[in-house]
């Protein structure tokens, strides 16, 4: 866990693994040559591979250049960090979230802060990309764990693309390891967790994920794939990889009487373990 602890995810993110790293990296391949992650979001596996080289993307514009500008120069984004932290309030985060615009860095500062300080760390935007997240309850714009000099110097060694993941796939070559943690998406569900994400990743996204996924089998690329346990994805992935079942406890619920074991499953592609 020590490299969790050294590169400390900056940003909360819907789905983020960090349960994942803690309870289940012996699933990660041995050795590989380049890190590939199409689905970026906190980059949780990333900070805990920490590898030497990486090519990282997400369809997230705004969150890529946060990255972007950490890794040209993080001082410019602490310092925007640091503004906020002084200026924090209602009035103030509205008037960040109404999208003022600066610099690079400014942007990067402003990113992180809405993050922190929104609604459960949510990120959404409404019909014309604008984000629209209440203020939540949390003030801490600074924190303890920060390094972002840290965080630079690891990302100097990636490659940064917002773009959709089959165009970031393609990239994956042999004995190079993607991981792959794209929107739970499943077929002919009836409890509205596919009416839920259907804006956010189709069916045939899925679809067409699994054909990129053979692609890069093909060319001699390793992956590892987290998805909902669902017999549509079971049957998605069957004869692609090895299907692993997961489970974590749910941490939404307020009342921990209702917090339950949520179901996933992980699919090992181009190795075994």
């Amino acid at each position: 866990m020590s490299k969790l602890k050294k590169y400390n995810p900056f940003l909360k993110w819907a789905g983020g693994k960090r349960w994942f790293v803690k309870s289940y990296a012996q699933l990660f391949p041995n050795n590989f040559n380049i890190y590939h992650e199409p689905f970026l979001g906190s980059g949780v596996v990333f900070f805990y591979l920490a590898p030497k080289k990486s090519v990282l993307s997400d369809i997230n514009s705004a969150l890529i250049n946060t990255y972007v500008a950490i890794k040209s120069d993080s001082e410019k984004v602490k310092r925007r960090l640091q503004f906020h932290n002084r200026s924090h309030c209602t009035e103030h985060y509205y008037r960040i979230r109404s999208g003022i615009k600066g610099s690079l860095y400014a942007q990067a500062g402003d990113f992180i802060y809405l993050n922190r300080t929104c609604w459960n760390g949510l990120y959404r935007v409404n019909n014309v990309g604008k984000f629209n997240v209440p203020i939540g309850d949390r003030d801490s714009i600074i924190r303890e764990s920060d390094d972002f000099i840290s965080i630079s110097e690891l990302l100097k060694h990636s490659d940064l693309n917002s773009r959709d993941f089959t165009d970031s796939i393609e990239f994956v070559e042999q004995n190079d390891f993607c991981f792959i943690d794209p929107p739970y998406t499943v077929k002919h569900d009836n409890n509205g967790f596919l009416r839920y994400n259907e804006n956010i990743f189709s069916w045939s996204n899925q679809e067409s994920l699994r054909d990129e996924v053979v692609k890069l089998k093909n060319r001699g690329g390793k992956a590892l794939i987290l998805n909902a346990n669902h017999s549509s994805i079971k049957e998605l992935y069957k004869g692609v990889g090895k299907i692993i079942p997961l489970s974590r406890h749910s941490m939404l619920a307020a009342n921990s009487r209702n917090r339950g074991v949520i179901k996933e499953i992980a699919i090992m592609v181009g190795y075994e373990k």
